[in-house]
């Protein structure tokens, strides 16, 4: 494959950066240049819900700058994204609308889970190391202008992601004018993480050790970079931290631009992102912050990479989103044995049935996540099981799901044991569009017939063989069980795999020998 020139456009909540990227099999993903300008979007977007007319001026004027360097160096191709500056604004609709037209550059607003499952790849790119990393307790943070993510990993897997909403930007433009002093709204915010913090150890950390604490944020890295580049490690000891900590958290905006030599817009954030991770690191226990300088970007960089076979993945991130997924089932007491099978069985008749459904990678992901997730509402109610279930998926974040994946997956499993709503209905109160109907009707199918396999959560059957024949869907069980409850099962549950994919279930048993 030749190689690809790529753009990276993130708008943050206090600067808007432009990444070039040059992406090859043979050499990898090489950054050629970075262009960054400092726009406070944050305290317009957190503080009043909408962005001043000057700032989107000069957001456009930023864009129609990098997308000159970009006709100059011409890309072959780019992603510009908007993170929560842009997601918080209650015209954010109308906002990009206005930014694509004048400059002629498309946008795509991030959902929060999709925002920061991009800040992680961007950290597990950063290092050889990482596998490694987590394979103990281990704690990405990403400290944003309007919330915090905390995502644990133990022994290779993620085990949760929560959301926070104690943010750089939101929280000083709440509490600052609240505070005596700056030793008072430090006071204010340690207050506010411990408060928070308590509810999300008591649920997720329990007895696992975070011994290493990974912090993204922009204001931090600016800090600590002259102190990384001269260790050459962006490894932050607890002594060296708290030693900055000490000689910069009281002073005022105007001091730190003078003793440290950054922006207004960076010396702003700087007190607030300090007292967070300060905090975390007193409660976690750990005796360093790695602040790896990375952004959205290089995540954006990986992404399309990914998708253009431009580099070999050196993580399985979709490993990630199926282990939160896993962590939330657990967590809703659900019936890993037949969730186990459920699972299994989904995957066996999706792949068996390509040429008919022609869904990809994606939607397979999807339909084992629901799979998964299937059983969740049982722990809400026996008797409202879908709609529980739907309300679960649609209240929880998944790391790399964005809104429209976790209303499929939410409609899924709601539709695995509900009346299946044809589009006409279902569109009346969701934003799902056709394509995205498309997408759960046929997930629907494939998980109600392979649920129908399991009928009795006794495992009966766990090896089929799949064939389409005559207008059927052979589904042939080795096994010697007695499959009574799972034929007369399927045969009530196989009317929508009909309507859907023109073919009629039909089970047969081949007996071990």
């Amino acid at each position: 494959m030749a190689v690809i020139l790529f753009a990276s456009i993130l708008i943050g909540s206090t600067e808007t950066e432009m990444k070039l990227y040059e992406l090859s099999p043979r050499k990898g993903m090489k950054q050629l240049s970075c262009l960054s300008r400092k726009i406070d979007l944050g305290s317009d977007a957190y503080g009043r819900g909408s962005l001043s007319t000057e700032k989107v001026e000069l957001l456009v004027e930023t864009l129609k700058s990098f997308k000159k360097t970009m006709d100059g160096y011409h890309v072959d191709a780019y992603r510009m994204v908007g993170t929560s500056a842009i997601r918080e604004v209650r015209t954010n609709l109308i906002t990009k609308d206005y930014l694509e037209k004048q400059t002629g550059l498309k946008m795509t607003i991030l959902s929060n889970s999709e925002q920061r499952f991009l800040d992680y790849k961007s950290i597990a790119l950063d290092t050889d190391s990482f596998e490694e990393i987590i394979q103990t307790g281990t704690a990405i943070v990403d400290i944003g202008g309007n919330s915090l993510q905390i995502s644990v990993f133990d022994k290779d897997k993620l085990i949760t992601t929560q959301n926070i909403k104690v943010g750089k930007i939101s929280t000083r433009e709440q509490f600052y004018g609240l505070a005596t002093n700056n030793e008072h709204y430090e006071q204010l915010v340690m207050e506010l993480m411990e408060h928070e913090l308590d509810g999300f150890l008591k649920l997720y950390q329990k007895d696992r050790q975070i011994t290493t604490l990974i912090a993204t944020n922009r204001e931090l890295q600016e800090i600590f970079r002259p102190i990384a580049e001269k260790q050459g490690s962006s490894v932050i000891s607890k002594e060296t931290f708290m030693e900055l900590y000490s000689r910069v958290v009281y002073l005022n905006a105007d001091e730190i631009v003078k003793k440290l030599g950054v922006s207004m817009e960076t010396a702003i954030c700087v007190p607030t992102s300090l007292i967070i991770c300060r905090t975390l690191l007193d409660r976690f226990g750990s005796s360093s912050v790695w602040l790896p300088d990375v952004s959205i970007g290089d995540g954006l960089a990986y992404d399309f990479a990914e998708e253009n076979k431009a580099l070999k993945d050196p993580h399985s991130f979709d490993e990630d989103i199926i282990a939160a997924s896993r962590s939330i089932a657990k967590r809703y007491k659900s019936n890993t044995a037949h969730i186990r099978v459920v699972e299994d069985l989904s995957l066996k008749l999706f792949d068996a049935t390509k040429r008919v459904h022609k869904l990809g990678k994606r939607a397979r992901l999807l339909l084992q996540i629901s799979a998964i997730l299937h059983n969740c509402g049982k722990y809400i109610s026996l008797t409202d099981v879908s709609e529980c279930a739907y309300n679960i998926i649609m209240a929880t974040e998944i790391i790399g799901l964005s809104h429209a994946d976790r209303q499929i997956v939410a409609n899924v499993v709601k539709f695995n044991t509900a009346e299946f709503e044809y589009y006409d209905q279902l569109a009346q109160d969701s934003s799902v569009s056709r394509e995205e109907y498309l997408v759960i009707a046929k997930l629907t199918a494939i998980l109600r017939t392979a649920n129908s396999l399991d009928r009795s959560h006794k495992q009966r059957i766990q090896d089929i063989k799949v064939s389409v024949k005559n207008g059927n869907l052979i589904i042939t069980a080795l096994t010697n069980e007695d499959l009574t409850l799972e034929k007369g099962t399927l045969d009530m549950e196989d009317s929508l795999f009909e309507e859907v994919f023109n073919l009629k279930p039909v089970l047969k048993q081949k007996r071990k020998v």
